[in-house]
């Protein structure tokens, strides 16, 4: 019996303390995101760039941040990016597109700025650390490729989730 009632107060907090629906509502003023606030990974570093400072970057400059030569065709195809991102951007710095602005609204969350393509779950750390536990995220660290960080957070996680789940069962 004491297993029980410690198991349903584990899934009480748990469920109280991950649920997405708070009881206490507070409205929200949506502001307009910004392109100086969207960055996206530049290059095999990683190195972030905001979309305003990506629509006015010259090609030299870009070739120097990636550390790639880019041919004439690429050039051209930068160029035509650039004038297409440049037409979506509004003089304030919003985005001129509903659909572009509600893209980046979701990464934005609570003022910081967003990273494109960056968050979500990692299911493969996630998996390595549920049923390896601390050999998984072992692995994780170990593992070279794809985005490191986030695998090992989501390995670190995963961990915290089996041994809670251990705990509960031998208690």
């Amino acid at each position: 019996m004491k297993k029980v009632i410690t198991l349903l107060g584990f899934i009480s907090i748990f469920s109280a303390t991950y649920s997405s629906n708070n009881s206490f509502s507070v409205p929200s003023v949506e502001r307009p995101v910004k392109a100086t606030e969207v960055y996206i990974p530049i290059g095999n570093t990683g190195q972030l760039i905001s979309l305003m400072e990506l629509s006015q970057i010259k090609v030299k400059d870009l070739e120097k941040m990636t550390g790639n030569k880019m041919s004439r065709f690429d050039k051209m195809n930068f160029k035509l990016g650039q004038r297409q991102l440049r037409s979506n951007i509004n003089e304030d710095g919003s985005f001129s597109k509903e659909r572009v602005e509600k893209y980046f609204t979701k990464a934005a969350v609570n003022g910081e700025p967003a990273v494109a393509g960056v968050g979500g779950i990692n299911w493969g750390g996630l998996a390595l650390g549920l049923f390896l536990s601390l050999i998984g995220v072992l692995i994780a660290y170990l593992i070279s490729g794809g985005d490191k960080s986030s695998r090992t957070k989501w390995a670190w996680i995963g961990a915290i989730i089996s041994l809670i789940i251990w705990g509960a069962v031998l208690i």
